[in-house]
Parts: structure tokens; C-alpha cells; sequence
């Protein structure tokens, strides 16, 4: 029987064993494809502002594997190692016993963690958002400190639990703010405070919000936030973090308790213990998503540095939109390779971004076609909607959205995620980059 082994379970690696198990499955072949992950499930991230905003409930932004990859096989567990040549790798099971297993096709789509940077008490007092125990960890967080901030007879310390700092003005630390944004102004006003005195602070390095969706409609998110009330400061980061301060890139500083940092991505460690050449971070890969000297090995998704043949000399950006369609790619490159159809290298079309900017507003630019307020609100959350790879989370998503517009949204902070569960985890051995 031949073996094709997929690593990873996040866009990429998910649509790969999905797609590759329908090809194979018309061509009534001997191929056992086994996917590999050390999660149960496929994380629609693009939804995790929601979740700790309490828009969505965590179960409705994971997909399971077991009965959505019909004749996968699923194996929990990490990937530690990968030996190309001997065609093996090991990995780690949840009880932490180690384990080898033989493949003919390799198809590496590990995906990628939060990247840090050597910034005193970052690591310590900040949290991401890649995880559901990140987003929950945030929610209930910022739901406790609005709680505490309440029986403080200091002013200032009241001030501090009540101001969220958020480093990352990208699409998902801007829809992140604005979710927390829409949190507080339910907890003021089921709480019975002014939610003026919820104070929201986003930082980025960059000279514009949101460079992606280009000038016009980041110049519109930027004036949502405005609105909003929320203090956005470009050209500066994080200097020091500290458990009721953060202290800023010109030395000034913020009484903050809840400090999250979205700020961007590098590969996941395995790839750098195989000892082939990267780009930014990334494994190289051809245009037809095959490793260069390994021909039965592929890799994409953001842990691979895929060639951008409608921008030559760059490479595709780690987002969902290509990690799904790299995922397609892959399955049908694979079939190929196993003498299935024909393999093609891996070319796109921008189909542009949506963000979600909380109640009533968004900006989105789909097929190159800027629009921003209700109809960007209502192509934002039919994309979404249309994203979704499960009909019975599509249905709970968009209950969850017609819930959020009829009633207030609930204020429970669950403790399902702790403080050890939400750390950069999933960053360890990973080296801290130096800050620029």
C-alpha cells in the first residue's frame, strides 16, 4: 500500500487530505493517506476575533477531522522529526510516547507560530491570538479585569484593568480591538459603567492600518476606529512589558493588564530541523509546491516560502485565502505524482481581503471592488459563512450572528483557557528575534 503522510491540520494540510482522498478515492487506488496534527480539528482562524470579542462560541470555529475526512486517517500527535531521505518521521502523542512512521509522499504543511521578539516580559505578560486558548484566555481576561476594576478603590489602578493594548494593526489585530471594543461596551452597559472609561490602544510600526487592503479602505477602517474610540498609534511598538505596564518604543508609558500581541507569523519549528533552504523563514518550495531535490516531498501554507508567479521574485503571503488554495494545489500535484492527472504549478488570482470592524462596519475589497459600512458588513459574513468547510458550523455561525444583532451579547467569563494554557506554546524553540 502507498503511504501519503500529511503534516498539519490547519487550512492547507486539511484541504490537501480532503481533496487528495475524493481524487483517489474515484480512481479506487491502494493509497492510505494519514493526516498527522497534534489537534482533533481545522481552526478557522479568521474567526478567532470573534471569539474573544463573544461574538462565536469556540466549538463553531473547529472543524473536526474525525467524520469530516472520511477515509483519512488521523493520528494526534506532533511532528518532531522528518527524515527525507530514509523516508520516516517521528512524532510525540499526547501522552508524550514518541513514534516513527514510514511514507512514499511527504506533504509538509505544519503552518506557523507567533512571532516574538526579545521585548522584557513579552513572552511572560502578553498573549497571541492562533489559538482557541489564546482567544478564550483574552475574553475571559479582559472580562475579569472589568469585573476587579469595579471593587478598586484606586482611580489608577481601575484605569489600568480597564485599558487593552493591542500591538498589530494588520487585519487581525484591528478586528481583534474592535471586538474587544464591542465586548466592553456590553459589559458597560450590563455592568452599569461609562464605557468611555474602556480604554483601547493599537500599536503597529507600520505608517498606515491595515497596508493590505490599501490606502483607501485603511484610511476608512482608521476612521471606524476613531469612532470607536480607539487610540490608534503608528511607528511604535512594545519597549517592556510589564504585569501592569507596558512601556512604548518612545519611552512613554501605559497602566495596562491586558496586552495582546498580533503582529505576525513565522513557520513552525519542524522546518527548521530539516536543514534545507528557507526564504524569510520558510521552506523553499517550487511552483508546483515540490520540495527542490526531494521529489516525493511537498510543502505550503505559511510554512513554505510558494513562489508568487503573478509577482515574480516574491513569494504568496501567509494567509487563508492561499493556504486554502495551496491546499487544492497540493491534493492535485500529489495525485500526480502517484500517476493520477497532471501536475500544475501554483498560480492565483487576488480575490481580495474582508475585516470585520465590529457592529454595523467593515472594509473589504473583493475582486478588486472597495466597499466599506453595511454591504462590506454583509460580504464580510457571507464570505465567512461560505468559507466555513462544515455546514453544521455555517449554521451556528450564522445563529451566532443573528443572536449578536436580537440580544446583548453574554458576559461570562468561563476560565476554559489558564494563563499557562494561552503562552506563546506553541512558539517554544523558536529562537527571539532581535527588534529592528
Amino acid at each position: 500500500m502507498t503511504s501519503v503522510v500529511v503534516v498539519g491540520s490547519g487550512f492547507t494540510g486539511f484541504e490537501c487530505a480532503r481533496r487528495l482522498q475524493h481524487r483517489l478515492r474515484r480512481q479506487h487506488t491502494d493509497v492510505q493517506i494519514t493526516l498527522i496534527s497534534p489537534i482533533d480539528y481545522m481552526l478557522y482562524t479568521p474567526l478567532l476575533p470573534d471569539v474573544a470579542g463573544g461574538l462565536v462560541d469556540a466549538r463553531f470555529v473547529s472543524i473536526p477531522l474525525a467524520g469530516t475526512l472520511d477515509g483519512v486517517r488521523v493520528i494526534r500527535g506532533r511532528v518532531d522529526t522528518a527524515d527525507l531521505t530514509a523516508h520516516t518521521l517521528g512524532y510525540t502523542d499526547p501522552e508524550g510516547r514518541t513514534h516513527e512512521l514510514a511514507w512514499d509522499r511527504l506533504v509538509l504543511t505544519p503552518g506557523s507560530v507567533t512571532r516574538l521578539f526579545d521585548i522584557p516580559g513579552l513572552a511572560t505578560y502578553a498573549r497571541g491570538l492562533k489559538s482557541i486558548a489564546e482567544a478564550l484566555y483574552l475574553r475571559d481576561h479582559f472580562l475579569e479585569q472589568l469585573e476587579l476594576a469595579g471593587l478598586d478603590s484606586d482611580p489608577s489602578v481601575a484605569a489600568g484593568r480597564r485599558t487593552v493594548v493591542v500591538v498589530g494593526a494588520s487585519y487581525s489585530g484591528t478586528e481583534l480591538v474592535v471586538q474587544l471594543r464591542a465586548l466592553a461596551d456590553a459589559a458597560a452597559r450590563q455592568m452599569g459603567f461609562d464605557p468611555q472609561s474602556v480604554r483601547f490602544v493599537l500599536l503597529d510600526l507600520a505608517e498606515q492600518v491595515m497596508p493590505e487592503v490599501g490606502a483607501k479602505l485603511g484610511k476608512a477602517a482608521r476612521e471606524v476606529l476613531r469612532d470607536r474610540g480607539v487610540d490608534v498609534r503608528l511607528g511604535l511598538t512594545l519597549k517592556e512589558v510589564q504585569a501592569n505596564h507596558v512601556v512604548l518604543s518612545d519611552d512613554s508609558r501605559i497602566d495596562t493588564r491586558t496586552v495582546a500581541w498580533v503582529t505576525g507569523v513565522t513557520a513552525a519549528p519542524l522546518i527548521e530541523t530539516l536543514g534545507l533552504p528557507t526564504e524569510k523563514g520558510r521552506l523553499k518550495v517550487g511552483a508546483d509546491l515540490r520540495v527542490p531535490g526531494h521529489p516525493d516531498v511537498f510543502a505550503a501554507g505559511d510554512a513554505a516560502a510558494v513562489p508568487d508567479l503573478t509577482q515574480p521574485g516574491t513569494i504568496t503571503p501567509p494567509t487563508a485565502q492561499h493556504a486554502v488554495r495551496q491546499g487544492k494545489a497540493l491534493a492535485r500535484n500529489v495525485a500526480a505524482s502517484l500517476g493520477f492527472g497532471t501536475s500544475k504549478d501554483y498560480r492565483h488570482r487576488n480575490m481580495g481581503l474582508v475585516v470585520d470592524l465590529g457592529p454595523r462596519k467593515a472594509v473589504a475589497n473583493p475582486l478588486n471592488i472597495q466597499v466599506s459600512g453595511l454591504p462590506a458588513k454583509a460580504v464580510t459574513r457571507a464570505y465567512h459563512l461560505y468559507a466555513i468547510p462544515r455546514g453544521v458550523n455555517r449554521w451556528a455561525v450564522a445563529l451566532a450572528y443573528l443572536t449578536d444583532l436580537i440580544f446583548p451579547r453574554t458576559l461570562v467569563s468561563m476560565g476554559l483557557a489558564s494563563q499557562e494554557d494561552a503562552q506563546f506554546s506553541t512558539s517554544e524553540g523558536i529562537p527571539m528575534l532581535k527588534a529592528d
